[in-house]
């Protein structure tokens, strides 16, 4: 099936988002009746984790099948403008408050058919896509299902590994890096596909080593996660580690950003070859390797697939 891939730019405070939307050539999306996808990357990443211009990635395996899918590049990264420079003051707080509210509004927009939006993030994405859910009962009634990849809240594993990526290269050289040229060049530097605001390093390095709490209103979304998952209300979820991803969203960790949640129904998948996938995945590899499509990208389909849009859960 032919796709067509087509960018959209959302007017937000001064500059725009750009939000990839990715779908068979033939769809009529305004005839719809399936839940679109909504997908979020981590730090220092953008949009084109789950996607290329030359049809490759979850987002286009996805619209091969008849999905319609939506790539958000968060402000700053990618393809929304203004570019992160120096006084740039965003920091994830807009993402959870602001940007995934609006973006969601938005696609709801553009599916007049449809009530429910699924959401899948990779990494940190995941982390600001729970907190989001968790705080918002808008979302808590309109998000089909969460689908993570690599996602954890904190990094509790112990590795010289664990050390030089996180604790010195993290939380010590990005923080130097950040606060004297005013961002994080991560491009610049190797460290990562996308660049991130000293705001957002600063308030995930506090997430990934302490309280959950928001650093600009002080929203409790561990008791409020807790809360929503007790009464019911959270979407069907799942989370997908990588038996290779030793430290950025390593499996224990996953796991625990799971029980952090009390979530009760969610699936967990080990990508690992004594699972029966093709190979340990790592943290990236589990979107952007080329088996993927043949391996667990067809089990993320049909989990999509059945998906049933006029119930509260898959």
């Amino acid at each position: 099936m032919a796709i067509k891939q087509d960018s959209h730019f959302i007017p937000y405070l001064g500059g725009r988002l750009h939000l990839r939307q990715i779908r068979s050539s033939d769809s009529d999306i305004k005839e719809m009746s399936k839940p679109p996808i909504l997908m979020l990357h981590g730090a220092m990443s953008n949009g084109r984790v789950f996607y290329s211009e030359t049809g490759r990635g979850l987002a286009c395996f996805l619209a091969e099948a008849g999905f319609v899918v939506y790539a958000l590049d968060t402000q700053g990264r990618g393809l929304s403008t203004p570019k992160l420079q120096r006084g740039f003051t965003g920091g994830q707080g807009e993402v959870i408050r602001d940007q995934l509210p609006l973006i969601h509004h938005y696609i709801l927009g553009l599916h007049p058919k449809v009530s429910k939006v699924h959401w899948c993030g990779h990494s940190w994405g995941g982390v600001l896509m729970a907190s989001a859910i968790s705080r918002f009962p808008l979302f808590q009634d309109s998000v089909a299902s969460l689908l993570t990849f690599g996602s954890k809240r904190r990094i509790k594993i112990r590795s010289l590994k664990k050390w030089m990526m996180v604790d010195l290269g993290w939380n010590k050289l990005a923080q130097a890096i950040a606060w004297s040229h005013g961002y994080l060049a991560a491009d610049k530097w190797r460290m990562g596909m996308d660049n991130e605001s000293r705001q957002s390093l600063a308030q995930s390095i506090d997430w990934v080593r302490g309280d959950w709490i928001d650093h600009d209103d002080g929203f409790d979304y561990a008791r409020a996660a807790r809360d929503v998952a007790e009464q019911g209300k959270w979407p069907k979820s799942w989370f997908i580690a990588g038996s290779g991803d030793h430290v950025l969203g390593n499996p224990a960790d996953v796991r625990r950003m799971v029980e952090e949640c009390q979530l009760k129904d969610v699936n967990y998948t080990l990508l690992s070859k004594s699972k029966g996938f093709k190979h340990d995945y790592g943290h990236a590899d589990m979107l952007t390797h080329k088996d993927a499509v043949d391996d667990h990208f067809i089990q993320v389909r049909q989990w999509y697939l059945n998906c049933k849009p006029e119930r509260r859960h898959c």
